[in-house]
């Protein structure tokens, strides 16, 4: 990401140095301390790697940046749930401001995805903080309410996603102002992330009525859970558009911009993720690449998909070892009204990569 989001994190929770040239916001997710951001006033002007327009708005808007933190923080462990399975887990380094290492240098479909899913969840939860009243400078939606319709009417907080995007927007872009071709693939699927935010926004409804019944029914704008949205984008990353970086002579000097490889595809809207740097395999770790290598990962091994023992560990094969666990078992339901379980021990086979 960003030098700006996640090194805020990183430097208010652990005062490491920022690393330059790496986006430095997103170590914002690297703990707790961003809940006590609205009582350092001073805080902003403290956080190396800001440039002037979000120093400004770290400043003017300091009541929702633990709201910006949060959004960082669930982008990051929702990529980290969608990659579990995979060679590059999203797996985060906790004593640096480079949380993903040397991972994001690359222009590659693993920078793509994180860029968008840490964008739309910085955009969620801003608008989620809004709808619950957290914040003084934003509240419910009522620009999107429309007629009602038939048979239910307007009630409830009605998100106002519009405000969470541009939030996400002016922060997590400011940086992307380089006339280069990472500026523009950064900005492109920082705004793919925010977009689907706000395609995925729909109504939700609540009956009042006696015994459940639904004689009133009321209706708000609602975001989805997050996981629509991880789902979504993970989609969007199996099927990103590779492109090829252009340079083009203008006034201001050389400027670079992306156009897609292969003519005869469907070129990329907005709402799909870009790359144009191949991924390295993942397969071993390689501190140049930033990969962990897939050795002692955990492997299903009925799966021929890319979690399976075969792919997973990249060919090296997999030991076995059994595993004891303990669960609840047989357990009754007592009128009225609590239940009462048994510990049982059961052994499980436990597959991991050579």
């Amino acid at each position: 990401m960003e030098p700006h989001l996640l090194g805020l994190l990183g430097l208010l929770l652990c005062g490491t140095r920022v690393l330059a040239g790496y986006p430095i916001w997103w170590s914002l997710a690297l703990g707790q301390q961003y809940t006590s951001l609205g009582s350092q006033p001073l805080l902003c002007g403290s956080i190396p790697g800001l440039v002037p327009k979000q120093l400004r708005f770290c400043r003017n808007y300091i009541e929702i940046m633990p709201s910006v933190a949060e959004g960082v923080k669930l982008g990051i462990q929702e990529c980290q749930h969608q990659f579990r399975g995979r060679r590059w887990n999203c797996t985060t380094i906790d004593d640096s401001l480079a949380i993903f290492g040397p991972v994001l240098d690359k222009a590659t479909r693993e920078s793509a995805f994180v860029h968008a899913i840490a964008s739309a969840g910085v955009a969620f939860a801003v608008t989620r903080s809004c709808a619950e009243g957290t914040s003084t400078i934003c509240g419910c939606d009522s620009h999107h309410k429309g007629p009602p319709g038939e048979g239910w009417k307007w009630g409830g907080c009605s998100e106002d996603a519009d405000f969470g995007v541009l939030v996400s927007r002016e922060f997590a872009d400011a940086r992307e102002n380089r006339p280069d071709a990472r500026s523009a693939m950064n900005k492109h699927n920082n705004e793919a992330g925010r977009t689907t935010i706000l395609d995925h926004m729909h109504l939700k409804c609540k009956c009042h009525g006696l015994s459940g019944s639904c004689e009133v029914k009321t209706c708000w704008w609602a975001q989805p859970d997050f996981r629509a949205i991880g789902d979504f984008l993970k989609d969007k990353y199996d099927s990103a558009s590779e492109m090829v970086v252009e340079k083009h002579r203008e006034s201001r000097g050389w400027v670079e911009t992306l156009r897609a490889k292969y003519a005869l595809f469907k070129p990329p809207t907005e709402r799909d993720l870009v790359y144009y740097e191949n991924s390295p395999n993942f397969c071993e770790p390689n501190p140049e690449t930033g990969s962990f290598g897939t050795r002692d990962r955990t492997c299903n091994v009925t799966s021929h998909g890319i979690d399976g023992c075969d792919l997973l560990c990249c060919g090296r094969g997999h030991n076995t070892r059994t595993e004891k666990r303990k669960e609840k078992c047989h357990c009754i339901f007592h009128w009225c009204c609590y239940v009462s379980c048994q510990e049982c021990i059961r052994i499980y086979d436990v597959h991991t990569c050579k």
